[in-house]
């Protein structure tokens, strides 16, 4: 079976997508919170994912790495023509799926390296911790540090870092630059480019909406669970009316 063609897509046709949302609905009990969601992402770019607090960004991340929370009652999700919809999270892992959520969930009592070490143990493996080291020296600095102790921005690296000693293909952040200086923040989103370099295709869910727009190749706004618009990033930043109406900015 193909996955289906997406109508939001841009050049579909010659640009068959990477990972195809196709109008998914997900609850959390009896909350609607995901209304119908459909997008495309090509491998790769780097999509910003936006919208007010409660629109069903998060939701939506999560529908995506198949959690069991929100639980998805319709629609499908391809990955390179693999059926996420029909996987659990754990398989939704082990095909490429990454989610770096917004808590972070730094392992306590492990230094920096064991908490790569960790994620690395069971395979598929990605990249080395050498690797990594030559993205995030900080990390290399602090490795033998407690994960915990270290500051959000090196906390947020860490997560970030965790995400690709596995062999990911697609990258789920939720709110990567909550609580961060703003030279962190310009320091995690060069980051991210180099990691779009190398291939990898990124959703970032982020409140600081300009921040992620300037990153983005392509933008999702939802609003109360539902696509409101789905077109490149500069067309949002250079679109007050439309900032102003979905994004209080």
């Amino acid at each position: 079976m193909n996955a289906p063609f997406n109508k939001h897509a841009n050049n579909a046709a010659t640009h068959p997508a990477y990972l195809s949302v196709w109008e998914i609905e997900a609850y959390y009990g009896e909350s609607y919170i995901v209304q119908n969601v459909s997008f495309n992402i090509h491998e790769g770019e780097i999509l910003a994912l936006l919208g007010r607090n409660g629109a069903g960004k998060t939701s939506t991340l999560r529908t995506i790495a198949r959690l069991d929370d929100p639980a998805l009652t319709h629609g499908e999700i391809w990955l390179d023509h693999k059926p996420l919809h029909e996987m659990k999270s754990h398989e939704a892992a082990a095909n490429g799926i990454s989610l770096v959520p917004e808590d972070r969930r730094i392992i306590p009592g492990l230094t920096v390296e064991e908490n790569l070490q960790l994620a690395q143990i069971a395979p598929p493996h990605g990249w080395s911790l050498d690797r990594i080291y030559d993205l995030f020296p900080r990390l290399g600095e602090r490795r033998k540090q407690e994960g915990v102790t270290l500051s959000g921005g090196e906390q947020q690296m860490l997560s970030i870092a965790r995400a690709l000693a596995r062999d990911i293909k697609v990258l789920l952040l939720d709110e990567p630059y909550e609580g961060l200086a703003p030279v962190i923040v310009q320091e995690i989103a060069k980051t991210l480019g180099v990691i779009r370099d190398q291939g990898i295709t990124t959703i970032i869910v982020e409140q600081n909406a300009v921040a992620a727009l300037k990153l983005a190749d392509r933008a999702v706004i939802l609003d109360i669970g539902k696509v409101v618009f789905d077109g490149s990033a500069a067309e949002v930043l250079e679109n007050e009316d439309l900032r102003a109406q979905y994004l209080a900015i």
